[in-house]
């Protein structure tokens, strides 16, 4: 029997409407993320599955894909995109199923953590659905020290913070500030990975945490 991964996802906004472009972010994260996944048998729990993008890329692959986000319009373009996954509303705000706690070998929340006023309810989620040793995966647009200079020179910085954006962005993290909130929320082991552009320009990045194992 073909072995599959498992994967389930969980978005935050209600009525928030998923762009297209959201495609585009998947293919750009995509040669960063999937290599940090281990090799099957797997199980896989994506916070954050939005219009369902980086779901349909994984069932393109074989995995076995489950969505779960709280807009009902990011749920049915989930649905048109790829209907061989099965997806599903809730809340990150919900409590992990019984059945998911300890049981999922990755999390995976790419670009989802920024548009969370309280975004430690990300990390305990995790933290409750992953086994012992598990892996989480988060991706974020960067800030950094660099970045914000080179923004500020060159008139970029309005663009950039997307004040304007509706449900848009209300958190920006640095490694420093989101390594600090991985380790509140009870990871170890955390590593960067840079994702577009140039070093230290870079458009996103990747952090890869563990969540503690026993003994």
């Amino acid at each position: 029997m073909r072995a599959v991964r498992s994967v389930a996802g969980c978005f935050l906004k209600s009525g928030y409407e998923y762009p297209d472009e959201e495609a585009g972010l998947t293919r750009a994260l995509w040669p960063v993320v999937v290599p940090l996944i281990p090799p099957l048998p797997c199980q896989v729990l994506e916070i954050g599955c939005g219009n369902g993008a980086f779901a349909a890329e994984l069932v393109r692959l074989g995995y076995l894909v489950t969505g779960l986000d709280a807009s009902h319009s990011g749920i049915t373009i989930a649905k048109q995109r790829e209907p061989r996954a099965s997806f599903h509303c809730r809340n990150i705000f919900d409590p992990t199923p019984e059945e998911w706690v300890g049981q999922f070998d990755v999390v995976v929340s790419l670009e989802t953590i920024e548009h969370l006023s309280l975004p430690g309810a990300l990390l305990q989620r995790s933290r409750e659905a992953l086994r012992p040793g598990g892996t989480l995966i988060i991706s974020t647009p960067y800030h950094g020290y660099l970045k914000n200079l080179v923004l500020a020179l060159t008139g970029g910085m309005d663009r950039h913070f997307t004040a304007l954006w509706d449900h848009g962005h209300v958190k920006f993290f640095s490694k420093n500030t989101l390594g600090d909130l991985l380790r509140r929320g009870g990871f170890e082991g955390i590593r960067f990975l840079g994702c577009g552009r140039l070093p230290w320009l870079w458009k996103s990045i990747v952090a890869v945490a563990a969540k503690p194992g026993l003994g």
